[in-house]
Order: structure tokens, then sequence, then C-alpha cells
């Protein structure tokens, strides 16, 4: 049997359409629903229709990016935050076992895949220029964060933790920042310096759990449906441990160098501070997690070669990065400097540091 490392991209696409489509009788869905993929990313996602209407989110996981009860923990936090979070989040369906998960085997592909099937989420996403619609995001993110500093979980919860180590460090769940696409001694310069200040700043920054907690770990847009004033938040398929300002970080994904950022980046603490606490010395270090999120995603792109969206952003994303680890290297001060874990007093600095 092939493994799924032996594939091309366009030959995996076809093995877990068939796994798609295989799955809808696992839910009791008739025969004839429409299964059409619409994004690639560490899964596999389909829209389902039938015919009348009725619409669903199908997800084929990634083999061996997270265990059945990893999932089961993802799921059990989306209903929590429904039940008593105050957020709007999908909606699993069972199976007609009872079951969320559903384990099916594909022709082709060396191991079974898991999936799980969402009511349909309706909304548009957010616009990048839309500054009113961070602050709501901003809020979101709030309560999220409110929701899990009193939440008892499972004692079997299990999730990934995005930590340094896991992100920019020794053991990253997307590999290499390295390994980033176009990546040129003027780049790997830049870089090296900056994921040294990084993993200082955030050191001295810590890991108390009023700071480093569960967290959504993708809050971009993509990820977000605005459906009138309601935020709906969609696609937890990261959330692990992390600090909770990295969902801050995450909201500005992949546009991080562009104009728009530093309003976009306030307009989110104003509206983080309508429900929560946010303290000068933390809003201070959003810059910090823009950085890690930034070469975290150097890191995603050139790991992830064959997505469109790795191919959209390329080689462009690691060049347009340099200026921007300049800037941060600038307003925080190089690494080995004694004064570099003090957090940055001096107002307006996502300002000059992304404007």
């Amino acid at each position: 049997m092939t493994g799924a490392d032996e594939l091309t991209h366009e030959e995996l696409l076809q093995r877990l359409q068939s796994v798609a489509e295989g799955s809808v009788k696992r839910f009791g869905l008739p025969d004839s629903v429409q299964v059409k993929l619409i994004n690639v990313s560490e899964n596999a996602t389909y829209k389902v229709e039938d015919g009348t209407g009725r619409k669903w989110a199908l997800r084929v996981h990634r083999e061996g990016y997270h265990s059945r009860t990893a999932i089961a923990s993802e799921l059990a936090w989306l209903a929590s935050l429904r039940e008593t979070g105050g957020v709007a989040t999908p909606v699993p369906v069972r199976g007609l076992d009872g079951e969320y998960i559903q384990t099916l085997a594909g022709e082709g592909l060396p191991n079974p895949r898991n999936v799980v099937l969402f009511d349909w989420e309706n909304g548009a996403e957010p616009e990048r220029t839309d500054v009113a619609g961070f602050e709501l995001l901003g809020e979101t993110a709030a309560r999220m964060h409110a929701h899990v500093r009193k939440w008892r979980r499972p004692v079997w919860f299990e999730r990934h933790s995005w930590d340094f180590e896991t992100s920019l460090g020794s053991r990253p769940h997307w590999g290499y920042w390295k390994n980033g696409m176009g990546m040129t001694s003027e780049a790997m310069e830049a870089f090296t310096e900056t994921v040294a200040l990084i993993e200082q700043r955030l050191e001295a920054f810590g890991k108390s759990p009023d700071r480093f907690n569960l967290v959504h770990g993708d809050m971009r847009l993509a990820n977000l449906l605005m459906d009138g004033s309601t935020v709906k938040v969609i696609d937890f398929d990261d959330s692990g441990f992390s600090w909770l300002l990295y969902d801050c970080a995450t909201t500005v994904s992949f546009f991080e160098h562009t104009p728009e950022v530093p309003e976009l980046l306030q307009a989110w603490v104003r509206g983080y501070r309508r429900v929560g606490a946010l303290s000068p010395e933390e809003e201070n270090e959003i810059a910090t997690f823009v950085m890690l999120r930034r070469l975290l995603l150097v890191a995603w792109i050139g790991s992830h070669s064959e997505t469109e969206l790795a191919q959209s952003m390329g080689v462009d994303y690691t060049r347009e990065s340099i200026p921007l680890c300049e800037k941060y290297l600038s307003a925080y001060g190089r690494p080995n400097v004694s004064t570099v874990a003090a957090p940055v007093p001096k107002k307006g600095v996502l300002g000059r540091l992304f404007g």
C-alpha cells in the first residue's frame, strides 16, 4: 500500500475526497448529498449540501496531528464555550452510533482518518479594514479567556502546547522557520536575531495561568464569521495551550506588515478591555506575539508548500518579514542586552512597529 507521504498532493486529495464522501453515511445523510472541498490546511474541510438548502461542514483530520482524545477535547471546549462562555461556536453532529468522531479507512491511505461533521454556520469573514469589527473580536477573545480561567477541564483533556519550543524552538509543530520559502542570508540573519529576542521576552513575560492558558490559536479572519453583531468563532483545530495574547496576534495573520495593522490591533485592545483586564505591560508585549506568529507562519508556509495558501504567500511573505523584524529589534532592543526583558513603556509602539 502506498504511504500518504508518497502520494502527490492531487492523489492525496482524491483519496480524502473518497473518505469524505463515504463518511456522510455515518451521520445519516443521504447518498445524494454533494461534498465539495473548500479548504486544505492541516485538515481537509468540505461543504456538504443536500439540495434542500441544508448545509454542513465536514472535516477530515490530518493523519498524526491530533489524537481522537485531542479532537474530543476540542469538541468539549466548543460545547462549554457555547453553554457558559457566551461565545458562538460550531455545533457538531452525532453519527448514527451516537459518536461525534467517526473513523474511516480510505483506499490508498495507510491509516484511517478521523472525521467530524458540523452544522453550517452563516456569516461573513470580517473585513481587514473593519475597525469596529476588530473591537468585537477583542471582546470575543476576552470572553473566551475569562471562560478558560474558570473552566474545569475534563481530566482526560489533551491539546497541543504552543510555547516557544513547539513554535520557533527545537520541537516545532509546523516545521522549522529556517526552512521557510525563499530564505536568504539577509532573512536568516534578521530572523535568527528576532527569534532570540522573542525567546528572551517570552521567558520574562512568564507562563502564569492568567497569561498562558487554553487559546483558540488561529483567530485569523478566515476562522471568524460576522453575523450581524455576533462574532462566530470557527475552526478550533489549532486550539491548545499558549499565551492568551497569541489570540490577538493571530487576527492579523498573513498581513502583519500592512499599514492598517496598528489601528486594528488597537481596536482589538479597546474591545478586549470592555470585557477583561489587560495591563499596559501586556499590551506592550503584543508586538512580540505578532512576531512570534509571523515567523511561525514562515515555518508553516515552508512545511505546507503544497497548499494553495502557502503558494499564494510564498517567497514574498518571507521577504516582507525582514523589515518587520528590523523594526521589532530596533524598538525592543537586540537580544542579550540587559534591558531586553523590560516592557516597552512608550505609547504607540504598535504604530511604530507595524505602521
